[in-house]
């Protein structure tokens, strides 16, 4: 089985280079007790059979700024794309955004209303002020994940029918209520967007641990999605060294969790779909 990972994110010990930059005052115990470099994180793939992956940058450690995850993917083109975050707000948002998809090459764009240590704020996500970032990515043709908490789930839904040419990765699920257990009652509003085509999930092991943490893998739900969906619309991340590795480590137990399902649903969902959304995973 082909296995791409699609959330990942490597540090550099080298400050000066990179120097950090954490925007909301706090940044996690991971990022220097866990931290890999990328040459780190090549070895870790190695070990665990991960092809190819998407470095996704980290606002928490370096802002916008996401020089060490650029310089990181084109080193070692034949491993690693990578996506980029912004101020989707500032003024000068898309000269950011040309920045990294154009000039550094980058594959797709984070937006976050919450995650971390950030304050969750999702008011602004629909605001005009960001329409011209959205239109930016039907230009150049990338994807943009979100990490969202369900509060913002109906703003998500209107961003997703105002550019339906722009196809949009629900990080982490986007976190969906489902601790009623079956048939999930409370995550109704969530399996909406599987009506909107240009809807994406990514399924990650942060999840999992969410999930065993409450009572345990939820494999109806887990179903649900793959029915609703399909499982070409979906795609996988480690969320690796967030989560504790080693990266072999949460392969395995990502496709144990997964074991039930078809192998044609596994192969999609461990690397067929990431392969289509971010074609640099593929060339």
């Amino acid at each position: 089985m082909r296995i791409l990972d699609c959330h990942f994110r490597v540090v550099s010990p080298d400050r000066t280079r990179y120097p950090r930059h954490d925007l909301w005052g706090h940044q996690p115990p991971w990022i220097d007790e866990l931290a890999v470099t990328t040459e780190q994180m090549l070895a870790e793939m190695d070990a665990a059979g991960v092809e190819r992956g998407i470095l996704v940058s980290s606002p928490i450690v370096y802002g916008y700024d996401a020089s060490y995850t650029a310089d990181s993917a084109a080193a070692h083109p034949g491993r690693f794309g990578s996506s980029c975050a912004i101020d989707v707000r500032a003024p000068d948002a898309v000269r950011q955004l040309r920045h990294w998809i154009v000039a550094r090459k980058m594959n797709g764009l984070r937006i976050f209303t919450s995650g971390g240590p950030m304050p969750e704020d999702s008011d602004w996500f629909d605001d005009p002020v960001t329409f011209p970032v959205w239109e930016t990515a039907v230009e150049l043709g990338f994807p943009i994940s979100v990490t969202m908490k369900p509060g913002g789930y109906s703003r998500l839904a209107r961003m997703a029918k105002r550019f339906p040419s722009v196809r949009i990765v629900m990080d982490h699920l986007c976190h969906p209520p489902i601790d009623d257990g079956p048939p999930f009652h409370r995550a109704a509003d969530f399996f909406t967007f599987s009506d909107l085509p240009n809807v994406y999930l990514k399924l990650t092991m942060q999840n999992f641990e969410n999930w065993n943490a409450l009572t345990g893998i939820p494999e109806p739900f887990i179903q649900r999605c793959v029915d609703l969906w399909g499982s070409g619309r979906m795609i996988w991340g480690s969320n690796y060294p967030e989560i504790v590795g080693p990266l072999s480590r949460i392969v395995e137990v990502s496709q144990r969790t997964l074991a039930f399902l078809p192998m044609r649903d596994r192969e999609a969902i461990f690397g067929g779909t990431a392969a289509m959304l971010y074609p640099i995973l593929s060339s």
